[in-house]
């Protein structure tokens, strides 16, 4: 069974309809048994760093995720699930990530012919080699809505990187981990395919 993980925040329900409609059963969950015993995991995100750091950690959530993912099982983060992996964020100075990845998510540099945040669909260059983007080609485009990315220390895990005013880290990829900045579940054909790849991965299963 996949699992979202349930922090009290964010588009959950968007991601679990997702998958439904590609026919696959996924799981809202909050129960550490439940994180641990899951095939996939996703963590998906909308909101404040500082804020889904806090939730993470009252609900008593932020070590069975960090559990899930040393167990080598598929990891999906998506949007702020990307980056609260990392260590900080200058969204919420003070409050640390879960650490998984080294590195911070910084904000968009001011650039008065941009607006921030950046809001709509954008092209993403991607290394089309990784299992999960089987079938997507580089520079599909796919929806964004955010203020921040990351700035991961080892580039060696950049997996996607899109132009906007700069060009900025739009996934990531490590072992079991592979984390976007952009939102499969609003990106039409490309990002459910991105999710059911995702899914036959968890389940062990092929095309």
């Amino acid at each position: 069974m996949i699992s979202i993980v349930d922090y009290g925040m964010g588009n959950l329900r968007s991601v679990k309809k997702a998958f439904e409609s590609l026919g696959f059963s996924v799981a809202l969950t909050r129960d550490p048994e439940g994180i641990l015993s899951s095939s996939g995991l996703v963590l998906p995100g909308v909101g404040a760093f500082g804020d889904c750091m806090k939730n993470l950690e009252e609900y008593g959530l932020s070590e069975p995720i960090r559990k899930f993912i040393y167990s080598g099982k598929p990891f999906l983060g998506i949007c702020l699930g990307l980056q609260l992996l990392f260590e900080e964020s200058d969204e919420s100075p003070g409050i640390r990530g879960l650490g998984i990845l080294k590195g911070r998510v910084i904000r968009f540099p001011i650039n008065k012919r941009l607006k921030i945040p950046h809001m709509g669909w954008n092209r993403v260059y991607i290394d089309s080699k990784l299992p999960i983007v089987r079938g997507i080609t580089s520079g599909s485009w796919f929806y964004f809505v955010h203020s921040y990315f990351p700035e991961p220390e080892d580039k060696g895990i950049i997996a996607g990187r899109t132009q906007y005013g700069i060009e900025f880290t739009s996934a990531i990829q490590k072992e079991n981990i592979f984390a976007c900045q952009f939102h499969p579940e609003k990106s039409s054909i490309m990002g459910l395919k991105l999710l059911e790849n995702f899914a036959f991965i968890a389940e062990g299963e092929k095309e």
